[in-house]
């Protein structure tokens, strides 16, 4: 039920959403002259992918864990994309090609292997990773590896679709920071 319902809402933003992705990607290319960024992301068990989001950095920043960014990399425009969580849009590709869904748990970095290794001692690796989700909601970021874990976990034991949408709308209203980077 919740991969249509993923189906079904990514084709509408998609439509929907149209205008606001082609003006923030006209933006963008103004802002860092690179308005898509891509990294391999870990997936659904454990199977590499390539997530999208707008560009929020500039070029040639090293690929890290948000966490452990640098505050000077991040663009002006940059800044509105994440306050917002306007960044994230592009990723509703990935849930229209399966890689996500709209809720679950982050999808980390391969080289975060403390945080892969506790997902996958917990069994959160089986899902679909999520552009938002409990931790999200809570303001928990991967820097904090077993306790996003067990977050995660606690969400997927409890997921349906009235949490879906709870989730969601917690999300849209601004709640929690998710991955932030630090000062």
């Amino acid at each position: 039920m919740l991969r249509i319902l993923d189906l079904l809402l990514s084709m509408l933003s998609l439509i929907l959403g149209l205008p606001l992705l082609l003006v923030i990607y006209i933006i963008s290319l103004f802002d860092t002259g690179s308005p898509l960024f891509r990294q391999t992301r870990v997936g659904r068990d454990g199977r590499p992918f390539t997530l999208v989001k707008f560009r929020t950095m500039k070029p040639g920043t090293p690929s890290v864990a948000t966490h452990l960014a640098s505050r000077s990399a991040v663009t002006s425009f940059g800044r509105l994309l994440r306050h917002t969580k306007l960044d994230e849009l592009p990723q509703v590709w990935n849930v229209l090609k399966g890689e996500m869904s709209f809720v679950g748990p982050r999808p980390c970095l391969s080289s975060q292997t403390e945080l892969v290794q506790e997902r996958n001692r917990r069994g959160v690796l089986r899902a679909r990773p999520g552009i938002t989700g409990l931790a999200q909601i809570k303001g928990i970021d991967m820097s904090t590896p077993s306790l996003l874990a067990e977050t995660d976990a606690e969400m997927l034991a409890s997921l349906g679709v009235r949490e879906y949408f709870r989730y969601i709308y917690r999300t849209l209203i601004g709640a929690g920071s998710g991955d932030r980077i630090r000062p």
